[in-house]
C-alpha cells in the first residue's frame, strides 16, 4: 500500500525514480564524507569553529542521506512497508535538523561571548564555495525526485541539502569578511539565522511523522 501519489506512477516508472533517488542518496553521502573530513581538517588548523560547523553538518546531512537510502531500499524489497518506514525515516531526519540547530546555535552563541577570533582559512573558503555551487543544484534536483514520488521523507532529505547550501552561504560570507575586515562577529550572528530554519524544518518532519500516526 503506497502513498496517494503513487497511483500516477507505473511500476516500472516507480522503479526508475527509486534507483535515481538511491544514486542521488550515494552521491550524497560519498560527498558528504569528503567534504566534512576537509572541513574538520581546516577547522582545527584556523581554530574556526564556523568551519567545524560546517563539518558537522556533513556528518548529518550523511545520517539523513542514510536514512533515506534506507527507506528507499526497504520499499524495492517491500512495497507493503512503505508508509511505516517513511514515517521512521521522517523522525530521523527530522531529528537530524534538531541536533544540527543545536550544535550551530550552541557554537554560535558561544563564539559571540568568548569573541572567538579564528584565523583566516583559504582552504575553508575554497571548500564552501564549491559546496555553495554543488549544493543547490543537487537539493533542487533530489526535490524533483521526492515530489515525483511522493515521499515526504524524500523531501525533508531535499530540505537537509538545501540547509547545507545555506549554511555554505553563511559560512564562506563569515570566513571571508573575517579574513578581509577581520570582522569575526559575522558568522556567528548569520548562523543564527540558519538555526531558525533548520528548527522550523525538523519541527515540520517530526510534525508530519506523527500526524501519519494519528491518521
Amino acid at each position: 500500500m503506497g502513498t496517494p501519489n503513487h497511483v500516477h506512477i507505473g511500476h516500472a516508472d516507480r522503479g526508475a525514480l527509486l534507483r535515481h533517488a538511491q544514486r542521488l542518496g550515494v552521491f550524497t553521502v560519498t560527498w558528504n564524507v569528503l567534504e566534512g573530513a576537509i572541513a574538520v581538517t581546516a577547522a582545527w588548523v584556523a581554530g574556526s569553529r564556523a568551519l567545524a560547523g560546517f563539518g558537522l553538518d556533513s556528518a548529518v546531512e550523511s545520517i539523513s542521506a542514510t536514512v533515506l537510502l534506507w527507506r528507499l531500499g526497504a520499499e524495492r524489497r517491500d512495497p507493503e512497508r512503505v508508509e511505516r518506514v517513511e514515517r521512521i525515516a521522517l523522525r530521523a531526519i527530522g531529528f537530524s535538523f534538531l541536533v544540527l540547530a543545536t550544535y550551530i546555535g550552541y557554537e554560535a552563541v558561544r563564539s559571540l561571548l568568548v569573541q572567538d577570533k579564528p584565523d583566516a582559512s583559504p582552504v575553508g573558503i575554497a571548500l564552501t564555495l564549491v559546496s555553495l555551487a554543488v549544493m543547490p543544484l543537487l537539493a533542487r534536483r533530489k526535490r524533483h525526485v521526492a515530489i515525483a514520488l511522493g515521499s515526504r521523507a524524500a523531501q525533508a532529505d531535499s530540505a537537509q541539502t538545501r540547509a547545507c547550501a545555506y549554511l555554505s552561504a553563511v559560512v564562506v560570507t563569515g570566513l571571508i569578511l573575517n579574513a578581509a575586515f577581520h570582522w569575526w562577529w559575522a558568522d556567528p550572528i548569520a548562523a543564527l539565522a540558519v538555526v531558525v530554519f533548520l528548527l522550523n524544518e525538523g519541527r515540520e518532519a517530526l510534525t508530519t511523522g506523527n500526524l501519519d500516526d494519528c491518521c
